[in-house]
């Protein structure tokens, strides 16, 4: 194994440049300047400090002023000029060092979540990356009023949030497509559940979707997908939960499972509310409502701001042109599968 190089080993030419700079009052050359960050570039990469480099700099400016008769305004000019490239280039590698973690934190994040690495090899990353793949896994994704990335104040306040709470405890917490995103092992609900809480709050408002907790490092991808179809079934749905379980969402996903008997039984039971003055949907409206309120009319009319008697009327008028009463326990599960139905399908806005 190389032995790790010291920092006076950065300062190659570093005494020769300054006596000739002090003597003669010359500032450096291109070529000089460039040596500088080239050293600097090579002290970053070998995991140096930079406090540490610039004080053996400045030892060595002492150790070389006896021997410099020149003036001493251009000797510290020629030190500020040395630093000051030394500093660059060790900025610049330290840039690059970041740039490429970055770049291969979101190469496995990706390859993560998508299932497009090979799973022995994938294990091996995502240890450098503070998560062990465990038996089970399970992902939250939280929505808010505006996009993320990794560089945000809400993201890095729920990821502090969470390390404060739970450290090292193999979770993963980053951005994806504007949300952000926690893996944790399957067993482990609590970190979830806190990740859901902090990124409500820290997002003022916000939803936040988690998916079951599934098998190997392909379940990731799966719980990630149920996590997506929830927050996208809230939506269709009108569904205001802040925190939404796919496995409380289930039957949406059999419901559509055959689309065309789905859109058969929605243009079947509601197509002729079609027929009525204003279209669908008023009355497509009326009927979610009643259902979502447990069919209790009162509950139903505040929602929809309208009297009781106007919500009455509008089932009324349901019941004409569907021939299915809402009221009658015998038809109201059909209604209510057909108006779930038309918000999956966006129907009438898109037609079947």
């Amino acid at each position: 194994m190389m032995e790790r190089q010291t920092p006076e080993q950065y300062l190659e030419g570093y005494a020769r440049i300054l006596a000739e700079v002090s003597a003669t009052g010359r500032r450096l050359t291109r070529d000089e300047i460039e040596s500088r960050r080239s050293l600097g570039e090579r002290a970053a990469d070998a995991g140096h400090g930079l406090p540490a480099l610039v004080s053996a700099h400045l030892s060595a400016a002492r150790a070389a002023w006896p021997a410099s008769p020149g003036s001493a305004d251009h000797a510290l000019a020629t030190v500020q000029q040395v630093v000051d490239a030394f500093a660059e280039g060790y900025g610049r590698a330290q840039l690059l060092a970041v740039r490429k973690e970055e770049a291969a934190r979101r190469e496995f994040i990706d390859d993560l979540l998508y299932g497009r690495s090979d799973l022995g090899r994938l294990a091996g990353r995502a240890e450098r990356f503070g998560l062990r793949l465990s038996p089970t896994h399970a992902v939250a994704v939280a929505r808010g009023p505006a996009a993320y990335d990794e560089s945000a104040p809400v993201p890095r306040q729920v990821e502090r949030e969470l390390i404060a709470r739970f450290g090292d405890r193999s979770i993963l917490f980053t951005t994806k497509d504007g949300r952000m995103l926690c893996v944790a092992p399957g067993e482990q609900d609590d970190v979830l559940t806190h990740f859901a809480k902090q990124a409500h709050a820290a997002a003022d408002g916000g939803q936040v979707a988690i998916g079951r907790p599934q098998p190997g490092p392909r379940g990731i991808v799966q719980s990630y997908e149920e996590a997506l179809n929830a927050l996208e079934l809230a939506e269709r749905l009108g569904l205001d939960a802040p925190v939404l379980r796919a496995a409380d969402l289930l039957v949406y996903p059999v419901l559509t499972r055959d689309r065309q008997a789905m859109a058969d039984l929605v243009l079947v039971t509601l197509g002729p509310l079609t027929g009525a003055r204003g279209g669908a949907r008023p009355l497509l409206d009326t009927l979610a409502a009643y259902f979502d309120t447990g069919c209790v009319a009162a509950a139903a009319a505040r929602r929809l701001s309208l009297s009781v008697r106007a919500l009455t009327y509008r089932l009324e008028r349901v019941h004409q042109l569907t021939g299915a009463d809402p009221a009658d326990p015998a038809h109201r599960y059909t209604l209510q599968t057909a108006v779930i139905g038309a918000r999956l399908l966006d129907w009438p806005a898109r037609s079947l």
